[in-house]
């Protein structure tokens, strides 16, 4: 049933593996390392027919990877994996302790097959057992008895109530407490004495406190405003409120009313503010007091300046149930600057994955260290995977005589042709010169709308300075044609006029529309672009997860080809419109894994900038 079940360190030492054919699997492992493992995910990794799955040891830094094939459903995995696990590190905890490590001998094969033999009998138990519903027994009304049920005098409230279940819950277990006597005929009126004393210390406990002889203090609200004169004109200064707001308070978002730009050779980085009330204090309070609360549960012994301590210093391993609070506030504070929700739930489990087992250094908090860990993790998903270089790939295309092809598509109104005009503008400023395809034969507007940005960016780079030719064309063929089509004549028009980078600009279209799709994947599939762009918002949260992953399959199931052109980098447009609500641009780089080559800011053709992913990660933490 298995391919592959291997043991390794996280530094690459191999202790142990098994492998059931004869196939190559350093492939299949590598790409799980460097899809699954260094980007902190979690879940099955399918890869060239093989599903893989893996478990982290933090407190010995190993890593168990199995792997089969992706059309068996084996339903013991899980438990498979973890029965390894424990096997594995229980046996050889010795040889694998920092002090005393010794990676010479692991004789495993007996263990192993008897786990597997286990767990293979475990899910085909499993397979055959029914699924039944719960009977009445086993629910909790049957546990209720009708003693339960009447309502004594006494008490206030009826049995139906929350606050009458909760006082006979309690009183059930008082009575569990004390010892039950015999129960004789001259022992009935010790009972009910038993059970008059219980009632009158739970109406002790339930009656009111004492109340303070200082009253609370108000809350300082909103106050109303007093117009002296009446109302006049001249109060009205008063109420500009910018004069006295703190200069670091402003956002840098400003847009410059000038079009021409020096962007010579590069871009400028993103930098985000954040004014969230966010803090890490917070967390760390919420962590102290449960962590004080665990280790004063057991016994009253242990308090005073010791409790504290033990919540801080590094004296046991992580466990899921001290990080459990912080990693629930983290989780909400991420979907609360626009990370789609299941994203931000397996960046979480990601997170706990990790340090689950790892030993806390000395006054390091659990807070601070989920915090750095997520914000780690963060970072390494918005830093590009490889080399996003446009320039140097456009020139290289040049030298070779060709134009370099970039492709762009999106939802309806998400700002592609805008955009496209200011990479344009961008690459004439680095003396390129530029064919603009019009292949939204759809949209009324749209040709004209490319044709009014051809006449501005010609105004701003004349022919006069550049040997009388016009750095910008405009390749169009009308509407209701067949936009594939016009891409290619427009790529051919290129190469015959020696233009050195051709923009397709595409129609709009919902991602759930599939024959819009089918068009998008055959002007893709039948003109080859070097790089096809994905236009997406930076309003969008749960949407934009959904967006780039029906776009994305879109082109890899209409394509015919063995292996098709999917997306290969994000534009994400309003960026200056979110404050310091970034997340959409963790959830679109988390799908695909593509990188985010070019972020819109404004109106202008100079406000495009590139990411710059510990900047936007500072301000998703704040």
């Amino acid at each position: 049933m298995l391919d592959l079940f291997t043991i390794f360190t996280k530094g690459g030492i191999v202790l142990w593996y098994f492998r059931g054919t004869n196939q190559i699997f350093a492939p299949s492992v590598n790409a799980l390392i460097r899809s699954v493992i260094l980007q902190e995910r979690s879940g099955v990794y399918d890869h060239d027919g093989l599903s893989l799955q893996y478990k982290l040891d933090n407190e010995f830094e190993l890593v168990f990877v199995v792997a089969f094939q992706k059309i068996l459903q084996l339903s013991y995995i899980d438990k498979f994996l973890s029965d390894v696990h424990l096997e594995f590190r229980d046996k050889y905890k010795n040889d694998l302790r920092a002090e005393n490590r010794n990676y010479t001998n692991f004789e495993f094969q007996d263990d192993f097959t008897r786990i597997l033999e286990q767990a293979e009998k475990w899910g085909r138990m499993q397979a055959t057992l029914p699924k039944q519903m719960r009977s009445f027994e086993d629910s909790h009304k049957s546990k209720k008895t009708v003693a339960s049920m009447i309502e004594r005098k006494g008490e206030e409230k009826p049995a139906g109530s929350k606050k009458s279940v909760k006082i006979m819950e309690n009183k059930k277990e008082q009575e569990e407490n004390v010892a039950p006597p015999q129960m004789n005929g001259g022992n009935e009126d010790l009972i009910l004495e038993n059970r008059k004393k219980m009632i009158e210390k739970l109406n002790k406990k339930k009656g009111d406190k004492p109340k303070s002889p200082k009253s609370p203090p108000q809350k300082s609200g909103k106050q109303m405003r007093v117009w002296d004169l009446g109302g006049n004109t001249r109060d009205l200064p008063n109420l500009d409120r910018s004069k006295d707001k703190p200069e670091d308070m402003k956002s840098d978002f400003t847009t410059s009313n000038a079009m021409i730009g020096s962007m010579k050779g590069g871009i400028q980085d993103l930098e985000v503010e954040s004014d969230s009330d966010y803090s890490e204090e917070e967390d760390e309070e919420e962590i102290k007091n449960y962590e004080m609360r665990q280790s004063t549960a057991p016994t009253k012994k242990s308090g005073g300046v010791f409790s504290l301590f033990k919540g801080l210093v590094g004296s046991k391993n992580l466990t899921r149930e001290a990080m459990q609070p912080a990693l629930d506030k983290l989780s909400d504070h991420l979907i609360s600057k626009n990370v789609a929700s299941d994203i931000s739930h397996k960046l979480c489990e990601s997170v706990a994955v990790k340090l689950e087992g790892k030993v806390l250094g000395t006054f390091d908090t659990i807070a601070a260290t989920v915090k750095n860990t997520l914000t780690e993790a963060l970072v390494q998903i918005l830093s590009p995977k490889r080399r996003v270089d446009i320039l140097r790939d456009c020139l290289e295309a040049k030298k070779n005589k060709r134009p370099y092809v970039m492709s762009f598509c999106g939802v309806n109104g998400v700002g592609k042709s805008t955009n496209l005009a200011k990479i344009c503008f961008w690459l004439i400023e680095n003396n390129l010169n530029v064919l603009i395809a019009a292949c939204d034969t759809f949209r009324a507007g749209a040709v004209e709308q490319l044709r009014t940005h051809m006449r501005h960016l010609n105004a701003l780079h004349p022919p006069e300075k550049h040997a009388g030719r016009n750095m910008v064309q405009l390749y169009e063929k009308g509407y209701g044609k067949d936009a594939a089509g016009i891409a290619t004549e427009a790529i051919r028009y290129a190469n015959d006029s020696s233009v050195d980078v051709v923009l397709i600009d595409t129609a709009g279209r919902m991602q759930d529309n599939e024959p819009l799709m089918r068009a998008l994947a055959k002007l893709i599939k039948v003109n080859e672009p070097d790089l096809v762009l994905f236009v997406g918002e930076a309003l969008v949260g749960n949407e934009a997860v959904d967006q780039l992953v029906k776009f994305n399959q879109a082109l890899a199931d209409y394509s015919a080809n063995e292996n098709p052109h999917i997306i290969d980098g994000i534009v994400l447009t309003k960026f200056d419109t979110i404050d310091d609500k970034v997340g959409a641009a963790i959830s679109m780089t988390y799908i695909t894994g593509q990188p985010i080559v070019f972020v819109g800011t404004g109106q202008t053709y100079t406000d495009l900038k590139k990411l710059n992913a510990k900047a936007v990660v500072h301000a998703l933490m704040k």
